[in-house]
């Protein structure tokens, strides 16, 4: 578990094969302009040389060997909270297994130290020419597939052409510029951008996985399948059963296990996912020690939970860690292809009534914070009157979206806490009626006369107590809300498909946003099935301002940039903000250990931790 740029966290800050050929071929005088590098930035120079030994952060004396047992509690591609029966997560297909990105190894790979930076993994170096459109790697001779064979540059033009032909949606989407690309010898992979490339598509590429083309010729990458892949990673799947528990063993000849951006990572010998539909019943596992290390998500479990015998005697530790990066931030999501969420005054009608004071007082034990951006925690929030730089980009759409851009930014209600505010729902019902709705009967019914009826749907009950009490506030303006819960498959599939009312996500801060934006609140993507573009937003400005952010380049311009896009969401009030936490809530048996600091956007837990055998001896988990 390497403390590094993962393909989930790079795509996050971040048809048919490529068309070879499709931009003139750059002479090679023209790469040579650029030395050969060790690493690739988003702006401005690497922070580490050539030659540095290993990250900062890091232990590089850290001992190999024991376990670590988790819960997967984030996901990308098809991943699945509560089940799996695949183990290809690059494709749409199926619902993927937590952990697989381990087995396959990219082009370069990140710091935690450092956001919009990549260092040599496969790579040894990269030349780019003067236009930035033409990326030459060079791979590292000895680098292996874990059945021996060499990582050739085609089997990286390989892997580059599959996903944007077949690859997951958000794969397709982010290369959608990529050009080309192609082997110019064993060692030589040339890629090639579009000159409408995004500011970050040469880290995308250089973070994507490689997969073997021998290996996938003679099958589907596009299917579902419980063959262990080849890869070339630090893990390679072991044990698993569908759907309970997935394994991943230590490759110990791993053949970048000395590679600076290696050292001190990597640590455990195995690495286990446990699966479990109940959060209650987890927690139980995690008591019980099966699960050895939790990051805490629920209030009440954190409060009132730990007190059992584990923790008294000092076997279970819990630490509070402030978020030091752009924070994860929890809502409700409107489907806004639907009819009856059209109009954004019955969106913002419909969340005036959730009453989160009362519901963090009394139900989540004052543990969180309520979220107001979608930037939580960052320089990208909105604030105040848009600056002159704001003003800048937003003036063009001045008469085309609310007044209130060029305001102070939309903030929900802060309510007296009695649960069911009596102003609120007036000013909801006045909302609503000025919206054209009416109230017959106790129903209220919208401007073409059908009853204004929500569904909430979730694929399980942990976050019904805090739905319930919002649903009877809805209840009171006429409005019928209900929730339904089906299990984590169907759940998956009516998100690819957009068939569902609203939904809760959570979602992860970028340390600096670029392209995958667009994935998230583009127009192109709004009818892409599998497409993380939920709410269904469709909205030129927001297209602009995407577009902007992704050609951005210097960081003040994305900062600038991003708290205008922040401001275009906030006025479309196309979710009701639930929460956030700044704090990092963990829990572990004390049978592990940690370098004495840690990178400066993470915790780095468990990614950097080690299996401690003298500690695990103490508690009798040797």
């Amino acid at each position: 578990m390497a403390m590094r740029i993962t393909r989930r966290r790079l795509l996050e800050a971040a048809g048919a094969a490529t068309v070879a050929g499709a931009l003139p071929q750059l002479p090679q005088a023209a790469l040579a302009q650029e030395a050969e590098s060790h690493g690739l930035s988003t702006f401005g120079e690497l922070a580490l040389p050539p030659d540095f030994p290993h990250f900062a952060y890091v232990n590089p004396k850290a001992p190999k060997g024991g376990s670590l047992t988790m819960q997967i509690k984030s996901r990308q591609g098809n991943q699945n909270f509560g089940t799996f029966n695949t183990l290809n997560i690059y494709v749409l297909q199926g619902d993927g297994a937590a952990g697989m990105d381990a087995c396959f190894d990219s082009l370069m790979t990140g710091s935690g130290d450092e956001p919009g930076s990549l260092y040599g993994l496969l790579a040894k170096s990269v030349a780019v020419s003067a236009d930035k459109l033409t990326y030459r790697f060079r791979l590292r001779p000895e680098a292996r597939f874990h059945d021996g064979t060499r990582v050739t540059a085609r089997d990286v033009a390989f892997s580059m052409n599959i996903l944007k032909a077949k690859g997951h949606p958000l794969y397709r989407l982010l290369l959608s510029e990529l050009v080309s690309s192609e082997a110019e010898s064993d060692d030589i992979v040339v890629v090639k951008l579009s000159p409408k490339r995004s500011r970050d598509l040469h880290l995308i590429v250089a973070g994507l996985p490689v997969f073997s083309e021998t290996y996938w010729s003679t099958r589907d990458f596009t299917a579902s399948t419980l063959e262990p892949p080849l890869g070339s990673g630090a893990y390679k799947v072991g044990r698993f059963e569908q759907g309970r528990f997935i394994e991943f063993e230590r490759v110990p000849d791993y053949w970048a296990k000395d590679l600076p951006v290696n050292v001190g990572t990597n640590n455990f010998d195995r690495i286990r996912w446990l699966y479990f539909r109940d959060r209650d019943v987890a927690f139980e596992s995690f008591k019980s020690g099966e699960i050895t290390f939790q990051q805490e998500y629920t209030s009440r479990i954190w409060a009132t939970g730990y007190d059992f015998p584990a923790t008294r005697d000092g076997k279970v530790k819990r630490e509070t860690l402030p978020v030091t990066a752009p924070s994860a931030v929890q809502g409700w999501l409107l489907n806004c292809r639907r009819s009856k969420f059209a109009d954004p005054r019955i969106r913002e009608a419909i969340g005036l009534v959730f009453d989160f004071e009362w519901t963090n007082k009394n139900i989540m034990y004052g543990l969180y914070a309520r979220a107001t951006s979608y930037f939580e925690n960052s320089d990208f929030k909105a604030a105040g009157v848009p600056s002159p730089e704001e003003l800048k980009l937003l003036e063009p759409f001045r008469g085309k979206v609310p007044d209130e851009v060029f305001g102070a930014p939309w903030l929900p209600p802060v309510s007296d806490g009695s649960g069911s505010d009596r102003a609120l729902l007036r000013r909801a019902d006045e909302m609503l009626r000025e919206a054209g709705c009416k109230r017959e009967g106790g129903t209220l019914r919208l401007p073409d006369g059908t009853p204004l009826e929500i569904e909430f749907l979730d694929d399980g009950a942990a976050l019904q107590p805090h739905t319930q009490p919002f649903q009877q506030n809805l209840g009171r303006l006429g409005i019928k809300a209900g929730s339904r819960l089906v299990d984590s498959a169907q759940y998956q599939r009516r998100l690819r498909e957009f068939d569902f009312d609203i939904i809760v996500l959570n979602r992860g801060g970028s340390l600096i946003p670029g392209d995958s934006l667009r994935s998230l609140y583009g127009s192109a993507s709004a009818d892409v099935p599998g497409s993380d573009n939920l709410c269904g937003i469709r909205d030129p400005a927001i297209d602009a301002i995407l577009a902007v952010i992704a050609q951005a380049k210097s960081y003040a311009e994305v900062v600038v940039a991003t708290k205008c896009l922040d401001r275009l969401l906030r006025a479309g009030r196309y979710w009701i903000p639930m929460w956030w936490n700044p704090n990092e809530l963990l829990a572990y048996w004390d049978m592990y250990d940690r370098p004495a600091t840690k990178p400066k956007y993470s915790s780095g837990a468990p990614a950097i931790w080690w299996y401690d055998a003298e500690k695990a001896k103490r508690i009798g988990k040797a």
